[in-house]
């Protein structure tokens, strides 16, 4: 649904021209008269080419009725790609059919950038609709040579299929089923998985994980992700994604309001997922291993309880303050499985872990943690990159204070305050030491409030974790 051309062989419903303010041109390849006609609506409306600002015109050229468009971007010196995003977004969500786009600035003819609006623009969740969305066309034409945009179109699927993952309901994925599809797409885009099922995981002591999902009549499941094409490469890349397919609470259950949209409690796991097809089926030379510790946590006679002492994989004994606070015990015991049964070299786990989070940076920027300042550079760069806002969040030794208990090694949440950052801290001491970045995305992975992304799943994280790993 998108392309980048460099001929122009066939008509369009709506020819696009992007513009800056004050800097509007009309194409010279128009007729004098309709040059002259197109000025004059210019000069009636006061079109200067202000950001969002539309003119729309209908003309004959040489018989073939013409639908242009001039789209301003703004001012030059305040342009970025976010304005970019926002603008194109905003237009095209509107438009039906086959749309050409074009500009004589080079800055504003960005294939990338384009091809990520058009696919969000594109997502539609339909699985369940007898009506499909209809998909808008889109064409960018740049003179020149020929673009390779092969890797814009693979983002952009693999974005989707996150965004499909969390929009699926509950009574469709669950841990085993999310297993299944797994297996699916790793035959589909090239890389290994191994499933674990309960019974590998107690051998294991992975206890945290099989406390959350032991309610559950779907049993929990450890999905291993593995593409190792790093050759020479020692590094071996550890993504660690919260695979919670939908949270009751447990014990400590939500009020109803809140249990609405815990479908997307594994999000964390489907932007792993999506990763890693994308790092996969563009054969980047990095090694990967990807793990999900997907689980449902729920209610019943044998549900875990606040004031349980679970022993986790790693030795460490965790005293139960809130069965609520599952997401960090699932991502304990995948983290230590990832450090010593992988031999990962750095991990980055991501997850709808807080609502802590939502309260200090709301629904557009993820909040991100780490111990090392290299790596999180790395992360920045990446999410910035593909218009992803994070902000980096304290860490200090303090907050450790919150997680002492008097019956445990460890507490697993430390009170109100600082909900977010006890959280990461508790997750920080299961990295052993390692390079390790924690992605509290909760406010950003669904009805975000990203001016350039539609309601519902996100995808947050996808292509962020496909830049992490590609460009080192």
């Amino acid at each position: 649904m998108f392309k980048v051309i460099n001929k122009i062989g066939k008509s369009y419903d709506l020819n696009v021209a992007l513009v800056f303010d004050g800097g509007v041109e009309i194409c010279e390849h128009i007729s004098a008269e309709n040059r002259a006609l197109i000025k004059r609506l210019i000069d009636k409306k006061e079109f200067s080419g202000k950001k969002g600002e539309i003119l729309k015109v209908d003309f004959l050229e040489k018989e073939n009725l013409i639908s242009m468009a001039l789209l301003g971007m703004g001012k030059e010196e305040e342009f970025t790609f976010d304005v970019y995003r926002e603008v194109m977004f905003d237009f095209l969500s509107k438009e039906k059919g086959t749309v050409l786009i074009s500009s004589d600035k080079a800055i504003l003819s960005n294939h990338e950038v384009l091809g990520e609006i058009v696919s969000n623009v594109n997502y539609s969740f339909d699985t369940f609709k007898e009506k499909k969305a209809e998909k808008l066309e889109v064409e960018l034409f740049v003179a020149g040579e020929e673009k390779n945009i092969s890797e814009t179109i693979l983002l952009g699927e693999a974005t989707d299929i996150a965004r499909d993952l969390v929009d699926l309901p509950a009574n469709i994925i669950n841990p085993i089923t999310l297993a299944q599809r797994v297996v699916e797409l790793g035959a589909k885009y090239g890389f290994e998985v191994e499933v674990l099922d309960e019974n590998d995981m107690e051998k294991l002591d992975m206890n945290l994980l099989l406390a959350v999902g032991r309610a559950s009549i779907t049993k929990p499941r450890l999905i291993v992700m593995k593409y190792l094409n790093g050759k020479n490469n020692d590094e071996k890349i550890g993504l660690i994604g919260k695979g919670l397919t939908y949270d009751t609470g447990g014990l400590c259950i939500k009020p109803a309001d809140s249990m609405f949209e815990m479908k997307s409690d594994m999000a964390g796991a489907a932007s792993v997922i999506g990763a890693m097809c994308a790092i996969a089926a563009g054969k980047v030379e990095r090694n990967v291993v990807a793990i999900v510790p997907a689980c449902e946590n729920a209610i019943n006679e044998n549900a875990y309880r606040p004031g349980d002492i679970i022993k986790s994989m790693n030795g460490k004994t965790v005293e139960i303050i809130n069965t609520d606070a599952e997401g960090r015990l699932a991502l304990a015991d995948a983290i230590t499985y990832a450090v010593r049964n992988e031999k990962v070299t750095e991990v980055v786990d991501i997850a709808t872990l807080t609502g802590a989070i939502m309260v200090a940076l709301g629904s557009l920027t993820t909040g991100v943690f780490s111990n090392c300042d290299e790596k999180y550079s790395m992360l920045e760069d990446a999410s910035r990159l593909h218009g992803e806002k994070v902000w980096r969040m304290p860490l200090f030794d303090e907050y450790n204070e919150q997680l002492k208990s008097t019956v445990a090694d460890i507490k697993h949440t430390g009170g109100r305050m600082g909900g977010s950052i006890t959280a990461a801290k508790f997750l920080e001491g299961f990295a052993e030491g390692l390079p390790w970045i924690h992605m509290d995305i909760a406010g950003t992975s669904f009805n975000s409030s990203v001016k350039w992304v539609k309601k519902g799943a996100t995808g947050v994280g996808v292509k962020a974790l496909y830049s992490y790993v590609k460009n080192r």
